[in-house]
């Protein structure tokens, strides 16, 4: 499994690749059906599995003010597609430079000399190159010329809704964790350093971790049933079972959106580590309450609620085993 961090980097030992390319942000069914074929079509060929992705994201190069708000950070993406099979993840710098190279000059420059391309698979909606002038009938007519072919791959399908980044986000939007984890393909989830809050958990008996996501994708405002694992360097804790907040605070007047989690029967300290947590269902809107005891009882609520989810939970994966074992 190699990553190569830009073009100048490629070497003679990453050529001979059946290559994609894409943003593959979240690395979900959609991207998971495409890289299924892609590694496929590697090992018949005796060829790398390859997959050249960009960072930023073109959409964030072109509107920075707008931010998408990622499923995946790049870290994330790789290690998603070496999970499914692929050998190496060119990641390119979507910069000025790439932004007005021709197409004809990123195929021969990084697909013909960086990476020995033969085969080539893209989606069958795919642009690319200055003014993205690119597509599917130039690289075939480049492929003739070069000695690599192409081929399409269709959209999937899943109940008739085409599974797509943004599909995922409109399912986030209002809180539908459990579509956007049939759209993954796993669970969703978030991580990130815990850092320094106002300590405000602690004082009404509900300490809260703080996690710093960056520009990752929050789901709408509201409290969840979720499990949180720790992660101190390489060391990664068992996951617990927690209730975590997305929102503003509105009962404290806050002002700025906030991801906290309170991890159920745990109260250490964990300034400095890492949090992943992973969601597991949504309880209740953001609500806004007349003072801090209401505020106080509902948490109370809401942390019973979360572990009755659980414990449900529990017993349906112990009958579903009893089932399998028989």
């Amino acid at each position: 499994m190699k990553f190569i961090n830009g073009v100048e980097n490629l070497t003679e030992e990453h050529c001979g690749s059946v290559v994609t390319i894409g943003n593959y942000d979240g690395v979900h069914c959609g991207h998971q059906h495409v890289i299924g074929g892609l590694i496929k079509e590697a090992r018949a060929r005796s060829l790398k599995a390859t997959v050249i992705t960009f960072e930023p994201l073109a959409r964030e190069y072109f509107s920075p003010s707008e931010p998408v708000g990622r499923l995946t950070s790049i870290e994330e993406r790789a290690e998603l597609l070496f999970e499914l099979g692929v050998e190496q993840v060119l990641c390119i710098n979507f910069d000025h430079k790439l932004a007005e190279q021709q197409h004809g000059e990123f195929v021969r420059s990084t697909l013909v000399d960086g990476l020995g391309v033969e085969h080539l698979v893209v989606g069958d909606d795919f642009k690319f190159g200055h003014n993205r002038e690119g597509d599917f009938a130039f690289l075939k007519q480049a492929g003739e010329r070069y000695g690599f072919t192409v081929s399409l791959a269709e959209s999937f399908e899943i109940d008739g809704v085409r599974v797509s980044s943004n599909a995922i986000r409109e399912a986030l939007d209002v809180g539908d964790i459990a579509t956007a984890e049939v759209y993954f393909g796993r669970s969703f989830v978030l991580n990130g350093p815990i850092i320094e809050g106002d300590r405000m958990g602690h004082t009404i008996g509900f300490p809260t971790a703080n996690v710093d996501v960056g520009n990752r994708y929050l789901p709408v405002n509201g409290v969840f049933a979720a499990e949180a694992c720790l992660q101190d360097g390489l060391a990664q804790h068992r996951w617990r079972e927690a209730v975590a907040n997305i929102g503003t605070r509105p009962t404290l007047d806050g002002q700025d959106r906030r991801f906290e989690v309170h991890i159920l029967d745990f109260d250490k300290d964990v300034y400095g580590k890492d949090l992943k947590v992973r969601f597991v269902e949504r309880l209740r809107d953001e609500q806004k309450f007349d003072g801090l005891d209401q505020l106080v009882a509902q948490i109370g609520r809401d942390v019973v609620q979360a572990r009755e989810l659980f414990k449900q939970r529990e017993i349906v994966a112990r009958c579903n085993n009893s089932k399998t074992a028989v």
